[in-house]
């Protein structure tokens, strides 16, 4: 199937581990043309040299001004972005009793605000020209809420509302917003949530890994990779029709109607 993202620039944040750079290859092998932002320079000079990136740009998200100077510079060096791939930050995931108000700030600026700081410049931009996706990466925690995960599946829900909000507000003006939930994926991060899990229930990483596993469906955790197919699909000209949802991907666990 031809997806008609040949040449078109594509930004992608959170692009030098998991997820993000899962979807930054898939868009690279559609010919798309890549500007990569990550906090680590290093880590993202490996993952533009994986993916043949037009440019990266090291940035804390987490600084809404800094930020918008990304921004600026990419469509001032690269040019217009057609698609934004939001998948920067994740919250970490701690047990209930080790929440304090300092982890739930903390939890909102990792994963909420460093989506909200990159859209909402960008997409204000897309809608003075009539045209763009933007795509967040957001997390099936928020929807179902578990005692590991309260304060980031908090900031995924916030996601969920801004996605759907800004997808109804801005469809008429030629601008898709659009979001995807993974369930348990195969990741660094993910990992960090198994050990969280495993110090609630006083049981060993191994064996809080193979319990998460064995509630899917499918068999499996998703691979990063499963996600990003998804993510180039809802990009393209395909899914034209496609605004202001979120799709689940999380292997069956979690079979509800919403």
């Amino acid at each position: 199937m031809e997806l008609e993202l040949r040449d078109r620039i594509v930004l992608v944040t959170g692009a030098s581990r998991g997820i993000g750079l899962a979807c930054a290859k898939a868009f690279a092998a559609e010919g798309a043309r890549l500007v990569l932002c990550a906090r680590d320079p290093e880590v993202l000079a490996a993952a533009r040299a994986q993916t043949g990136a037009a440019a990266s740009y090291a940035v804390d998200l987490r600084d809404a001004d800094a930020a918008a100077r990304m921004v600026e510079a990419v469509e001032r060096d690269v040019g217009a972005v057609d698609v934004l791939l939001n998948s920067a930050g994740a919250a970490r995931r701690s047990p209930v009793d080790e929440l304090d108000a300092s982890r739930w700030h903390a939890a909102f600026d990792a994963k909420f605000f460093t989506y909200i700081h990159v859209i909402d410049p960008l997409l204000k931009r897309m809608a003075a020209r009539g045209s763009g996706v933007v795509i967040n990466i957001i997390g099936s925690g928020g929807r179902v809420a578990t005692p590991i995960h309260l304060a980031g599946g908090s900031a995924n829900a916030a996601l969920l509302l801004a996605t759907a909000g800004l997808g109804a507000a801005y469809a008429s003006r030629g601008v898709r917003v659009l979001g995807i939930s993974p369930g348990l994926t195969d990741t660094d991060r993910v990992a960090e949530g198994f050990e969280a899990a495993a110090r609630a229930a006083g049981i060993s990483v191994k064996q809080a890994r193979a319990q998460s596993v064995a509630d899917i469906p499918i068999g499996r955790m998703a691979a990063p990779e499963d996600i990003a197919a998804l993510a180039v699909f809802l990009a393209s000209a395909r899914a034209a029709y496609a605004t202001a949802t979120t799709f689940t991907l999380d292997g069956g666990r979690n079979p509800v109607v919403l």
